[in-house]
């Protein structure tokens, strides 16, 4: 086994993946990040006990999508794995749904790789993001909003989503693929300035020279925000039920909560309920809202199109004013 085979490998056990014995399917496009994937799942299998197949999506975008798709179709030949290839209508589907050509792609080469895992009993698609990728997914997102999800966008796993090479470096990949003297294709469009992600993609170069270690620092502040995410989805179940609960009527609330605790289960209330869930707003909520929970005259106040009301020995939160009601009235009654 290579160098490179032991540390991605070495790194897909110390993050405890969970892949073992079952059957996956590679999404491949013949470029350079997939068709190491490609490789380097096809010398692993057998150690992680991996039935492999292989998915390739015409996306119809580039006069060399045809070349492409007979690229991956040798390597398969040549690797003896089966393959399952779609010609996607992204242009169609982008004009009837309003959508940008990448936003447009990824929904329906998703819906397609979900329906092709399904038919082969494959409960992962393995897909070749690496650390870089991790990178610019973290500005892509601080670019549109802050908080925790922000630092953690691309997991190694996330629903059927396997991305094992995803702290590996590009150059990593293509100094692997060198070495085993494995072509792959090049897609000129990632150099172009269309998407948003090409576009960072080329500000991050200039952030690497004066911060070479910038992906690996961010990875490191991933995992950590993750394991604080982790221990904040455990209170949240541990005191779902007892503290607070979601009915009909809204939002309970059981006994005093810290501002910071009353922002979690808000938060988890809000994207349970579909409410707006801004972060701004729901940080000032939960200061106003644990301000009249302490208050030892308990009377229903409403603030910016939210309104809590003492109910016996509970608290209710429900977004929606009175009838009539101001909402930038800290108070209304």
């Amino acid at each position: 086994m290579r160098r490179l085979e032991a540390t991605w490998l070495d790194q897909i056990r110390r993050r405890g993946d969970g892949v073992r014995g079952v059957p996956v399917l590679v999404a491949c496009s013949g470029g350079g990040d997939s068709v190491a994937l490609l490789a380097f799942l096809h010398t692993v299998r057998a150690s992680l006990d991996l039935e492999l197949a292989v998915a390739h999506a015409d996306h119809g975008l580039r006069p060399e999508s045809e070349a492409d798709a007979a690229f991956v179709r040798e390597l398969c030949r040549c690797l003896d794995l089966d393959l399952v290839e779609a010609r996607l209508d992204v242009t169609g589907h982008a004009q009837r749904e309003g959508l940008g050509l990448e936003t447009a792609a990824r929904e329906l080469r998703w819906a397609w790789l979900r329906t092709e895992a399904a038919s082969l009993g494959a409960p992962l698609v393995a897909t070749g993001h690496t650390l870089e990728d991790h990178t610019e997914t973290v500005f892509l997102r601080l670019a549109r909003g802050g908080g925790l999800g922000a630092l953690t966008p691309l997991p190694a796993r996330q629903e059927i989503r396997w991305s094992p090479l995803i702290e590996a470096r590009r150059a990593d990949l293509r100094a692997y693929l060198t070495q085993r003297g494995l072509p792959w294709r090049e897609d000129a469009t990632n150099t172009e300035d269309f998407t948003a992600r090409n576009r960072w993609r080329k500000l991050l170069e200039g952030l690497r020279t004066e911060a070479p270690a910038l992906d690996a620092h961010l990875w490191e502040t991933h995992r950590q925000a993750s394991e604080l995410l982790d221990l904040r989805d455990a209170w949240l179940m541990e005191t779902q039920g007892t503290r607070w609960g979601l009915d009909s009527d809204g939002l309970w609330l059981e006994g005093l909560f810290a501002e910071p605790e009353l922002r979690r289960v808000l938060e988890a209330a809000a994207r349970a309920a579909g409410w707006h869930r801004e972060a701004a707003t729901l940080r000032r909520l939960a200061a106003w809202a644990c301000q009249r929970m302490q208050r030892r005259n308990r009377c229903e106040a409403c603030w910016g199109g939210w309104r809590i009301r003492p109910e016996g020995s509970r608290w209710r939160v429900a977004h929606g004013s009175p009838v009539g009601a101001d909402p930038s009235i800290g108070r209304v009654g």
